[in-house]
């Protein structure tokens, strides 16, 4: 059986969010049995101009299959804002700095970003925004805003991206399983169901 599980994702990817519930069921089934590392990938880090009409109409296309195969909820109140900057920098060094704070803090802040994301319209690129779900998630706000403001926490963010274009990760979700010493192999590159996922994880008959 793999050790763990390598899973490239981002706060503002919507098709991660509608792998959430195949995350949490991996994580009720297997447990400590076989940890799931987040890996923070970059979608678009670094983004400077608004979105337009024309990429709103494709994020909004993206939204609906995702609530489709998922039934993930959405608030498309979000479309209703002006001049937004689809930077996933901020809320991806809010995750690294909620992580410098506490272990195991990673997939909970991810969770709870992307809800407050997707379902609530809530504008996680923003700093103010971010130190609120952080508290709510249990960290001092002073702590938290020190932290994301870190030179150390920005490299480190910065250098998770870069790990994941060097390993050749081209889309989120994606899931590798394995160890160092056996190597891993992929689980998905994109939404799978968790009947799937369970599938693959399952330990293989041993042929006699």
């Amino acid at each position: 059986m793999a050790k763990q599980i390598l899973y490239f994702a981002d706060p503002m990817c919507s098709w991660c969010w509608g792998f959430s519930p195949v995350v949490d069921a991996i994580r009720e089934k297997f447990g400590d049995d076989l940890p799931v590392r987040l890996l923070l990938g970059g979608l678009r880090p670094g983004t400077t101009e608004p979105l337009d009409r024309k990429s709103k109409d494709s994020i909004r296309e993206h939204w609906d299959h995702v609530h489709d195969a998922t039934g993930q909820p959405f608030d498309h109140a979000f479309f209703d804002r002006e001049d937004f900057v689809y930077d996933t920098e901020p809320p991806s060094r809010a995750i690294v700095a909620m992580y410098s704070l506490a272990d195991g803090a990673s997939l909970p802040a991810l969770k709870r970003l992307h809800h407050a994301f997707y379902a609530e319209n809530r504008d996680i690129t923003d700093a103010e925004v971010l130190a609120d779900l952080a508290v709510e998630l249990g960290h001092d706000r002073q702590s938290f805003e020190e932290a994301f403001g870190a030179a150390d926490i920005i490299k480190a963010t910065q250098s998770g991206f870069e790990f994941s274009r060097n390993a050749g990760i081209g889309g989120f979700p994606t899931m590798i399983a394995g160890s160092e010493e056996t190597g891993y192999r992929l689980l998905t590159t994109g939404y799978r169901p968790w009947s799937d996922i369970e599938s693959l994880l399952e330990p293989q008959p041993v042929e006699s």
